[in-house]
C-alpha cells in the first residue's frame, strides 16, 4: 500500500500549477556514529561506475552513492525529495519544470556545478552515440526525437536560465517525470572530466556523489572513500567501503560468518538459505523486504523461429513455473504478466499461461517446427542461475526444443542481450526490479522501442509501436481525477504485451540480505527499493 500511496502522491503533485518544492522530510538517525570502514563482496567485478551507462544491480547503488540528480528519494523510501535541485516550479499547463539548484555543490575534482553542467548531462544520456540503456526514459522532454535521430546536438526542452537554474520543458504532460529525474541516468556529471577519460569514464567517474572512487583493482576490488565536501550535512557516515569482487557467494558467507565480510553483495546462497534461516543467530542478521520484480525469459522476436508469435507462446506454455520457484526455495510466486502484484497497474485475475507441455507442442505444429528447434539460452553465472536455466532447458527440452545453455558473467549476458545477439535469456540475477512505483517503468526500457536498440535493456527486442502511443498517451494523463484511467490503460497494454508473448514470465521475487552484527541503520536501508541493493550513504558500524 505504501508504494501505491507515494505513487498516487505523485500524481498529485505534478497536477498543482506552479508547486514549489524545498522540503525534505527525511530525519537523521539519531544513533548514527562516523567513521569506520565496510566491506562487500560480489562474485563479478563491476562492468561500468558511468551513470548514463549503467545498469544493473551489482552497480546501481554504487553508482547512487558516486553521483546526485535533480531529484532523490528518501532513504529506505520510494517518496522523492529536493536532490541536487533545492526547490522546483511547474507550470500550469504541467510542461515546464524549473529546477532552482543548490548553491555551492561541487564535483569530486573540486570545481563547482552548474546548470550548464545539469545540460550536458541531460544531453549526454540522450545522445545516440552514448548508447544509453536508459535513454528512452527521458522521451518526455521537447526535442528528444530529434537527439535520438541525430538531427539534433542538444535536447531543445532543455534550457541553463543562469548558473543556478535549469529550465527543462516537455512535449507532453507526464506523471513520471520527476521520477525520471530521480534515476541515475540523470546524475550530473562534469564535462571536462568526461573529455578527459573518455570511454573510461565508467572507470574513472567524477561525480557530487556522498562518496568518490580512491582505488580500482580489476578483478580485486573497488574503495570508496568518503567525500569531505559532500553538500548533504553530516552523512556519509562511513569514511570508506572496499568492495570485494571475484568472492563466491558460499565463500563470502562463510566469511560473513566468521567476521571478515559485512555485505555479501550476491545475497544468501541459495544452496545454503535454509541453513541460514535455520540457525536464530544467522537469521537475525537476514533482512527481507518486499520488490517490485519480475524474472522473465526473454525471446528475440528479429530472429526465426521467435519472429513466430505462436513459438513464444509455445515457451510460455512450456515453462513449469511452481517447479523453478522452488529452486529458490519458495522465495517468490509465478509470475503471470510483466507486471509484479504490488504495482500499480497489475491486472488482477489475469492467469497468464498455464503450464500445458501438450498445447506447447501444439502451436509449435502450428508454428511450423513440429519437430522442435535448436537455440541457447544465455543465463548469468551467479548460483541459483544456472540451476534455473538448467531446468528452463528440461521444460523446453520436453516440447522438443533444444536449448544449450551459455552461462557467462553477468556483464556479457547484458552485452549479448543489448547487441541483440542472445536468442534467449533468463534474466535471473539481472531481472526487472521497478526503478520507481509505477507501471511506465516496466515499459519503455524493456518491452518499449526505445529500450530495443544496440545496448538497451529490451533483450526481446519487441517493438510495438501502437504500445508505444498508447503508453505515450497513458503518462500524459498526469491529472490526479484521471489517475484510475491512465492505470487501465497501462493494464491493457500489458496485456498486450502477454497476448504477442514478448516474454516468459516466470515469477516474482522476495529480496532477501544478510548485515554483519555490526551494521547500523535501518533495515530499510539495506533493501532499499531505490539504491538497490544498499543505501550505502546511510548505513553505519556500531563498532
Amino acid at each position: 500500500m505504501k508504494r501505491l500511496l507515494a505513487s498516487s502522491a505523485l500524481l498529485a503533485a505534478l497536477a498543482a500549477p506552479a508547486l514549489a518544492q524545498a522540503t525534505d522530510p527525511y530525519q537523521p538517525d539519531p544513533a548514527a556514529t562516523p567513521g569506520g570502514t565496510i566491506t562487500v563482496t560480489y562474485k563479478d567485478d563491476v562492468a561500468t561506475l558511468d551513470p548514463a551507462i549503467g545498469y544493473d544491480w551489482q552497480n546501481w547503488s554504487m553508482i547512487k552513492s558516486l553521483f546526485d540528480g535533480l531529484m532523490d528519494y528518501v532513504p529506505g523510501t520510494t517518496d522523492l525529495r529536493p536532490g541536487l535541485a533545492e526547490r522546483y516550479e511547474i507550470s500550469e499547463d504541467g510542461l515546464t519544470y524549473t529546477f532552482h539548484l543548490r548553491p555551492g555543490v561541487t564535483f569530486h575534482n573540486g570545481r563547482e556545478m552548474t546548470a550548464e553542467d545539469v545540460a550536458y548531462s541531460l544531453n549526454r544520456v540522450t545522445d545516440p552515440a552514448t548508447q544509453s540503456p536508459g535513454a528512452g526514459f527521458f522521451g518526455m522532454i521537447e526535442g528528444f526525437d530529434a537527439r535520438m535521430a541525430g538531427e539534433a546536438e542538444t535536447l531543445s526542452g532543455v534550457t541553463a536560465v543562469d548558473p543556478l537554474t535549469v529550465q527543462v520543458r516537455l512535449s507532453r504532460p507526464d506523471a513520471t517525470f520527476l521520477h525520471v529525474m530521480a534515476l541515475n541516468f540523470a546524475s550530473v556529471v562534469p564535462q571536462e572530466a568526461v573529455a578527459a577519460a573518455g570511454e573510461d569514464f565508467g572507470r574513472q567517474p567524477v561525480g557530487t556523489g556522498a562518496y568518490r572512487l580512491a582505488e580500482w583493482t580489476l578483478g580485486q576490488r573497488l574503495v570508496f572513500e568518503k567525500n569531505p565536501d559532500y553538500w548533504r550535512e553530516g552523512i556519509p557516515y562511513l569514511d570508506a567501503i572496499t568492495f570485494e569482487v571475484g568472492q563466491e557467494p558460499v565463500v563470502a558467507l562463510l566469511r560473513l560468518q566468521n567476521g571478515e565480510v559485512d555485505v555479501p553483495g550476491d545475497g544468501i546462497p541459495p544452496a545454503k538459505f535454509q541453513e541460514v534461516m535455520a540457525d536464530p543467530e544467522q537469521a537475525a542478521r537476514v533482512v527481507q523486504g518486499g520488490q517490485l520484480h519480475t524474472g522473465y525469459i526473454t525471446m528475440n522476436v528479429t530472429q526465426p523461429p521467435f519472429d513466430n508469435v505462436d513459438v513464444r507462446r509455445a515457451v510460455n506454455m512450456a515453462i513449469n513455473k511452481d517447479r523453478i520457484t522452488q529452486i529458490i526455495n519458495g522465495r517468490a510466486v509465478p509470475a503471470n504478466q510483466p507486471l509484479p502484484p504490488t504495482m500499480p497497474g497489475y491486472t488482477e485475475g489475469h492467469e497468464g499461461y498455464a503450464f500445458d507441455p501438450e498445447g506447447a507442442k501444439a502451436l509449435l505444429a502450428q508454428a511450423g517446427v513440429p519437430d522442435g528447434f535448436e537455440t541457447e539460452l544465455y543465463v548469468m553465472n551467479t548460483d541459483p542461475n544456472p540451476r534455473i536455466a538448467q531446468a528452463i532447458q528440461q521444460d523446453l527440452a520436453a516440447v522438443g526444443i533444444d536449448a544449450s545453455i551459455q552461462s557467462l558473467a553477468q556483464a556479457n549476458v547484458i552485452e549479448a542481450g543489448g547487441a541483440g545477439t542472445a536468442p534467449m535469456i533468463w534474466s535471473g540475477g539481472m531481472a526487472w526490479i521497478a526503478d520507481f512505483p509505477d507501471p511506465a517503468n516496466f515499459y519503455y526500457p524493456i518491452l518499449g522501442c526505445a529500450g530495443a536498440v544496440e545496448g538497451g535493456w529490451n533483450w526481446s527486442k519487441y517493438c510495438n509501436e501502437e504500445l508505444d502511443a498508447m503508453a505515450t498517451q497513458a503518462d500524459s494523463l498526469s491529472d490526479p481525477a484521471m489517475a484510475g484511467d491512465r492505470l487501465q490503460m497501462w493494464s491493457d497494454i500489458y496485456m498486450k504485451v502477454m497476448e504477442d508473448a514478448a516474454w516468459a514470465p516466470v515469477f516474482n521475487e522476495e529480496r532477501y540480505t544478510m548485515k554483519s552484527p555490526r551494521m547500523g541503520g535501518a533495515d530499510a536501508l539495506y533493501v532499499d527499493p531505490v539504491s538497490i541493493p544498499v543505501n550505502y550513504d546511510y548505513v553505519y558500524v556500531t563498532e
